[in-house]
């Protein structure tokens, strides 16, 4: 009787829950040994389940990456309405500001990594992980994608799609090798803890050899490593290796007139210099055609002559390249002619609906003062005389600097204290009244300060803090309507990092909810 009855459930069982009844049965036949012959997908039923029980109730919000945007968006949102789901190759975070000090030993790869279930695991939301490569993203029926990284079946890698309400792109870049030959074969990357690890074993076997480590590229990653190595040569190696030392040589290789391009003068004549006393060799004018298993080919951009640089390791670091899901993703959405992926202010993609991105793979298009400044004269024209006086001006100045940061930008580089002396500069007199050719004419120059925003870890951080508030508010302004967010833009200012300052952004949210908001007041709405 026990055994009709354990059968009659099992077939209830089979018929309800197919899936699991296979999985049983081969784990009571085989004792679990046989449990990857199945054809069971344990990737599909964790995300079909998970939609399914929350469908109707919760958007399902898809994470693409682990990097600082994407962990840092996980950490601030604090809303449970939404069921997320994270898909990333890295089951955890790396504080990449420290693979440099990595690979000279300085701190070991396990104290810079963080396992993203543990960042999760609190959260007042359902979170669901799968370590997996997404490969194509569909935005026409919210699908993503995706690759395993361990093979579940007899058939290889396991794929699976994901659906999604809306999607937070977070992926990253890859480095950029401008298709020079012999980069991939032979030269070293530094972007994840795999690259300072392996990078750190061959600079053990060059001093084994006593051979020439060089770096190619001049930005932060390229200096902050030239200068980690010189600590660690003559600081901690030469004590191990002193005959050596005298064999040793760090040569940096940059294409432009200096290093540092991106950073303040300042910045980068202490560089030089610093590097110039420590004996550290620097080519500016260098762009490297060549990469071999002994030297790197160089032509000298004065003279064109190709120059031959001996090394023992090459670490390549020349900024960063799309990568290829994102590239195709940018060919559906009609961005195919861009070389990054532009999002709005708001961190939106431009041509795609729910779908954000920011970090590394996205660049932001900060509206244009130019763009609105008849709408902006209209506004705060209440007369409708064709003037505006100073009463009117000090109404709309506030939100000019609010919506548009380059103005404050251009206002502090050009040392003026206040918009006020931009008007002046306009109109070459104290007059109180200004038309809208004067109000164009002090406004014309503002838009030249925009800038992309540099692909640091800074930036990706807070950007992926500030999505999360957006997020956070969401719910709310749904059930009670505000009107779209108003945004004061990511303003760059220098803060030390490491051996190098780097620009940060400083991000900050401004809901709108009552009749004095910027997009209401100018008539600009950005929906």
């Amino acid at each position: 009787m026990r055994g009709s009855a354990f059968f009659k459930r099992a077939y209830r069982v089979s018929q309800e829950h197919p899936t699991f009844f296979k999985l049983l049965l081969v784990t009571t036949v085989s004792g679990g040994g046989l449990l990857t012959f199945s054809d069971a997908s344990p990737f599909q039923r964790s995300i079909t389940g998970a939609s399914s029980q929350n469908e109707g109730k919760k958007k399902k919000v898809v994470v693409l990456g682990t990097g600082w945007a994407g962990t840092s968006f996980l950490k601030n949102l604090k809303s449970s309405s939404y069921d997320v789901q994270v898909v990333s190759p890295n089951n955890f975070f790396a504080f990449t500001p420290l693979l440099p000090s990595v690979t000279n030993g300085t701190v070991e790869a396990r104290s810079i990594v963080e396992p993203i279930r543990n960042i999760v695991k609190k959260k007042p939301y359902n979170v669901e992980f799968e370590e997996a490569e997404c490969y194509k993203i569909d935005p026409v029926n919210k699908k993503v994608y995706c690759r395993s990284n361990q093979s579940s079946t007899l058939d290889g890698v396991e794929e699976f799609t994901v659906d999604y309400d809306v999607l937070i792109l977070a992926m990253g870049a890859r480095v950029n090798t401008f298709n020079t030959p012999g980069v991939e074969e032979h030269a070293h990357f530094l972007k994840e803890v795999g690259d300072a690890q392996k990078l750190r074993k061959s600079i053990i076997d060059c001093y084994e050899r006593a051979s020439l480590p060089g770096f190619v590229g001049g930005g932060p990653t390229g200096v902050e490593y030239a200068a980690e190595l010189h600590d660690l040569a003559f600081d901690d190696m030469a004590k191990l290796y002193p005959s050596a030392k005298d064999y040793l040589k760090i040569t940096l290789l940059e294409a432009g007139d200096h290093i540092l391009n991106m950073f303040d003068k300042r910045i980068i004549t202490f560089a030089t210099d610093k590097f110039q006393r420590d004996g550290i060799d620097v080519k500016t004018g260098s762009m490297v055609v060549r990469v071999s298993d002994k030297d790197i080919s160089t032509k000298e951009r004065k003279t064109g002559e190709i120059v031959s640089v001996p090394y023992g390791v090459v670490l390549w670091s020349t900024g960063i390249a799309t990568r290829p899901v994102v590239r195709d993703f940018m060919n559906d959405i009609g961005q195919a002619k861009r070389r990054v992926l532009a999002t709005d202010e708001w961190l939106r993609v431009e041509g795609c609906e729910d779908v954000y991105a920011l970090g590394d793979c996205a660049t932001i298009n900060q509206r244009k003062v130019m763009e609105d400044i008849a709408a902006i004269f209209k506004k705060a024209d209440k007369t409708s005389n064709g003037t505006l006086d100073l009463k009117d001006f000090k109404e709309v100045v506030g939100h000019i600097c609010e919506r548009y940061p380059q103005v404050e930008l251009y206002l502090r580089k050009n040392k003026l204290k206040s918009f006020y002396d931009l008007l002046k500069n306009a109109k070459g007199d104290d007059k109180k009244q200004i038309d809208i050719e004067t109000f164009k004419k002090a406004l014309s120059e503002v838009d030249s300060q925009m800038k992309s925003l540099p692909p640091t870890a800074q930036v990706a951080a807070q950007q992926g803090e500030y999505l999360a508030k957006c997020f956070n508010r969401m719910e709310l302004c749904e059930k009670n309507p505000e009107g779209p967010s108003e945004v004061q833009g990511f303003r760059p200012t220098p803060v030390p990092s490491l051996q190098v300052q780097a620009l940060r952004t400083v991000c900050s949210i401004r809901w709108r909810a009552d009749s004095s908001s910027t997009s209401r007041r100018l008539g600009f709405d950005r929906t």
